[in-house]
């Protein structure tokens, strides 16, 4: 008898969730579970709660109603240090970098936030294993050395990306990392992705469905602050209610989202 691979238990855990901005529900009641260890990708037309969603998961927004649990933590509530400290990491639409800091400096302050005061005031002196291996894994060591300011659009999103490894973070929340990038680094930025969640649980905004479809394991798709569907990219696709909003939604000259090619609107 062939026995069945026990499921994943759940590292982040949303019921109710409720955010109202000056009378407008930007998130209506949302639930979502993700597991431990998958590669997760939220999409949805703009204002479907997806970046207000990992706002109110890294303490940047406090809801009106509901739970966030991260391993049966509650982070409703908690700052937003404290949060990181729990082993929740995000990066943003824009590219936040010390710009006058070399790649290295920049993973290691990132890497320095965990630590207690004396040792972050204390001088540090060579590179970690911690910093070292951040470097190695979004392919920055040659560029160790080098201002962050003299980097590339999708060299900024990798260093982002170090930063937060060297945070050693369960979840990671990358909210557009291809955004603006060049089709060599989407592709870089694609397998970057499936290395980290080897070892780590990630949640993706995103608004490149050529990038999903090539990517994405499980699709999450938000509507007006709800979950409208969730599966695999072609169960999502083939989703008469995804092509509807997608489609209902668009302007002149905007391409469709979610049919066979195109970007998410």
């Amino acid at each position: 008898m062939t026995g069945t691979a026990p499921a994943a238990r759940p590292l982040l855990e949303v019921r109710g969730l409720r955010v109202v901005f000056d009378g407008f529900t930007a998130v209506d009641g949302l639930d979502l579970t993700v597991a431990e260890g998958e590669l997760r990708f939220l999409i949805g037309p703009n204002g479907a709660g997806k970046t207000t969603l990992i706002d109110v998961v890294t303490g940047l927004t406090r809801p009106a109603a509901g739970q966030v649990l991260f391993d049966g933590t509650e982070l409703v509530g908690r700052r937003e240090h404290r949060i990181v400290r729990l082993g929740v990491g995000r990066t943003f639409q824009t590219s936040v970098v010390f710009e006058r800091l070399s790649v290295v400096e920049n993973v290691d302050l990132a890497a320095a936030f965990r630590l207690g005061l004396p040792r972050l005031l204390r001088v540090r002196r060579g590179v970690s294993g911690t910093v070292a291996e951040a470097l190695e894994r979004t392919g920055l060591t040659a560029l160790a050395d080098r201002p962050a300011g003299e980097l590339s659009h999708g060299q900024r999103q990798w260093l982002e990306i170090a930063m937060l490894l060297a945070q050693r973070p369960r979840l990671l929340l990358l909210d557009e990392p291809v955004a603006g990038m060049s089709r060599d680094e989407r592709e870089r930025t694609g397998e970057l992705l499936l290395e980290i969640a080897r070892d780590h649980t990630v949640v993706v905004v995103e608004h490149d469905m050529a990038f999903l479809r090539s990517y994405a394991r499980t699709v999450t798709v938000l509507h007006e602050g709800r979950v409208l569907t969730e599966g695999d990219v072609a169960q999502v696709q083939a989703d008469p209610r995804v092509r509807e909003v997608y489609l209902g939604r668009r302007g002149a000259g905007d391409e469709p989202a979610v049919p066979a090619g195109g970007e998410v609107g």
